[in-house]
């Protein structure tokens, strides 16, 4: 439980707020053979407090949780998209387009293209994760560079431009939290840096009991409850994103995508707890 002078204290903050940043990276052309812009991914900075240090804070005023350093995935304006094969010239009838149908030669990525398009899934947060899986180890059978070490120059480079666009692609819709993120991105959400999203206090007390609780902990049962409870609460979550992203009510799928962030710290730390009772 949270002690009365935890209580006292969060009751007397005048301000709860919780930054989100969402930084996109210059665009990065390829070779001259190509010019699609390449866009950065990286995952939300891990919470910068825990009840420990809120304890060590507890006479200031204000606590910040600021999420810092976060980048998400923005799709870039490309220019000369290829539409034909560059080794024969035969034309694309489908993008994102692999191989040549007519010579079968690997093809330069086109970045443009959604990473639900690469992984062939619907662009929705409910995916089929088997589905993803399948798709993802098909395309690293076929353009794994080992494939192409006897091939042209231009061959290994393609393939290795396209098997990392598909590992980029996976690692961001494997994950909820990056694929929630992904999908307001491509719904045309923008959140500027210092745009603040309100934290309340009852939300607050819950993460800190949790982590109270995880510290507390002197067995594995114990720490496998509270592993239990997290990933109940990510499975609600989950669920509430889901449902907000199909309404189109994006500030409340940003403000859960947050809550999400949260609580998948906690399920890392129970992880790394359980690890030291082994």
């Amino acid at each position: 439980m949270v002690s009365l002078s935890i209580l006292r204290t969060v009751g007397s903050f005048r301000t709860l707020s919780l930054t989100i940043r969402l930084v996109t990276s210059e665009p990065a052309v390829f070779k001259a053979v190509i010019c699609p812009a390449s866009c950065s991914v990286v995952g939300l900075a891990k919470d910068t407090w825990s009840s420990r240090s809120l304890r060590a804070i507890g006479k200031q005023r204000q606590l910040a949780c600021n999420l810092s350093n976060v980048t998400t995935i923005r799709r870039c304006s490309t220019c000369n998209v290829p539409i034909n094969c560059w080794k024969c010239k035969e034309p694309f009838d489908t993008s994102p387009t692999f191989f040549c149908s007519s010579c079968k030669i690997v093809q330069p990525p086109n970045e443009a293209v959604s990473f639900f398009s690469i992984m062939d899934c619907e662009d929705t947060f409910a995916l089929d994760m088997h589905k993803l899986q399948k798709r993802y180890l098909h395309l690293q059978r076929s353009l794994h560079p080992d494939n192409f070490s006897q091939k042209s120059a231009e061959e290994q480079e393609y393939s290795a431009h396209q098997s990392a666009l598909v590992n980029k692609a996976y690692s961001t819709l494997l994950k909820p939290l990056s694929r929630g993120l992904y999908l307001l991105e491509l719904k045309g959400m923008r959140i500027d840096e210092g745009t603040d999203s309100g934290v309340d206090t009852e939300f607050l007390l819950e993460l800190m009991e949790i982590n109270e609780a995880l510290e507390q902990a002197q067995t594995p049962e114990e720490t496998d409850k509270i592993s239990q409870d997290t990933k109940w609460k990510l499975k609600g979550l989950t669920a509430k994103i889901d449902d907000a992203l199909r309404a189109g009510e994006l500030q409340d799928a940003k403000e859960l995508l947050a809550q999400m962030k949260y609580f998948s710290n906690i399920e890392e730390k129970v992880k790394e707890k359980l690890s030291g009772f082994m």
